[in-house]
């Protein structure tokens, strides 16, 4: 049940992103449901190999890269897909940081609602 509720709250805040900022579109809550999905499968199953393999810059930059990451599994999941949008690396970079902050909020929420 929980997990549900995240994909349905995740894929609303993908939505309400894609009103707040122009750089991020989004053509309807069911593209909205594909889009949070494929975010979620792209930082569950490579997010974790790419931060591997980048761990010298990260380490470098004091984990300053996570961002790049972050925005490039956000573009990545918008170029994959039809409905879903985002207008450059750019926009990538603060849709995906406006992204995690709704995320956060989200997991914050349903931690509340469903204790373990």
């Amino acid at each position: 049940m929980k997990l549900i509720a995240k994909w349905l709250l995740s894929a609303t805040a993908l939505l309400a992103l894609a009103h707040l900022y122009p750089g991020v579109v989004v053509n309807s809550f069911g593209q909205a449901l594909i889009a949070a999905l494929v975010i979620g499968l792209f930082n569950a199953l490579l997010r974790p190999l790419l931060i591997v393999l980048t761990l010298p810059v990260t380490v470098l930059t004091l984990g300053l890269f996570l961002f790049v990451i972050n925005a490039l599994m956000f573009w990545a999941a918008a170029s994959v897909l039809d409905g879903f949008a985002v207008t450059g690396f750019g926009a990538a970079l603060v849709g995906s940081l406006l992204y995690t902050l709704m995320g956060m909020v989200i997991n914050l929420a349903l931690e509340r609602l469903f204790p373990q």
